[in-house]
Parts: structure tokens; sequence; C-alpha cells
């Protein structure tokens, strides 16, 4: 089952063209290393710079390296004005939430998200990504959906890949031990 604001999204994507998969890049992690260290350059060696996604998880996917710079919204004004003069203007951006540059290492895609460490898609990725670390058996399916995924429209592929994100969510929320 898919939220409101899930479904307005997927509108957005294309219906026509076709996602293509392709097999874990082993050259990946040296290859969010290069870039994380010309983030720290830009934005100081303090800056938090975390690799997510499928390079990260090891897996097929579409042949890009998600990298995120998680700040305080506070800091999300400040963060933006350097990036944006090191990597040009974003490719999206939802004001003091997130943005995305894009960059390329030996010609692999890489996408560069500012992220208000605060924000619910930010907490959630963290949630999805520790599950599917933590659940060897639950990767594999998420690796199996990538790769069945392979010619589906933009907007088919995402729908499945959001479905499979809730439902792993789901799980996470009732493996939580109770707080208090």
């Amino acid at each position: 089952m898919l939220t409101s604001e899930q479904e307005i999204w997927l509108a957005h994507l294309s219906d026509q063209d076709q996602v293509t998969i392709y097999p874990f890049d082993p050259t990946a992690h040296q290859k969010f290393e290069v870039v994380k260290q010309q983030l720290q350059a830009v934005l100081g060696m303090d800056a938090r710079v975390v690799h997510h996604g499928a390079t990260r998880l090891g897996i097929s996917g579409q042949d890009e390296i998600d990298i995120y710079v998680p700040v305080p919204e506070e800091q999300f004004l400040a963060t933006l004005a350097p990036l944006t003069a090191a990597f040009g203007p974003p490719r999206s951006h939802y004001p003091l939430e997130r943005a995305r540059f894009v960059t390329y290492v030996d010609g692999k895609h890489i996408d560069i998200f500012l992220i208000n460490e605060t924000c619910h898609g930010w907490l959630e990725g963290l949630k999805f990504m520790a599950y599917l670390t933590d659940h060897p058996d639950v990767l594999d399916d998420y690796r199996l959906l990538k790769e069945a995924g392979h010619g589906l429209s933009t907007r088919a592929y995402y729908r499945r890949k959001l479905e499979f994100f809730n439902r792993v969510l789901s799980l996470a929320d009732k493996a939580e031990p109770p707080t208090g």
C-alpha cells in the first residue's frame, strides 16, 4: 500500500521510459570514496558523507551511486551554497528538505543528496537500509525485485520499489523493541 504522497510522486514519473538494471559494480565503494573526499574538501573534513542505495548494499541497480550529506535543518542553506558552487545547480530541490546534485567518476553517474537529517524520508531510508543489512534474506528479495524490474517503465519500477520499501518499514517497526 502506498501513501498519498508516494502516489503523487509516482504520477510525475514516466510511464514510457524503461529502467535498465546492471550487475553490482565492484568499484563502487572506491568511487564513493573519491566523491566523499571532494565533498569534504568543499564542506570540511567533519562533513558527514553517507553511501546509500544498491551499491552500498552490494546488489544490482541502475548503475549509479547514491551519496547523502545529512545536515540539521538550520545548516541546510549554508551547505547548499558550496555544493551548488562545486557541482552546479541542483537537479531537484525541495527547500529545507532535499537537494540532488549529479557528478561522475570514471563515467559512473553519482547522485549527491543534501538532506535534512530530521526529514521523514531520510529517517525511513536509514531504517530501511539497516533492516536490509540485518536481514540478508530480505536483502536478497530486494535484489531480485530490482532485477525483475529491468525493462519496466520508470513509474512501474518505482511503484514496486515503494511497495517493497513500505513492507520492509512495517517489518522494521514490528521488530523494534518497545521504548520506555
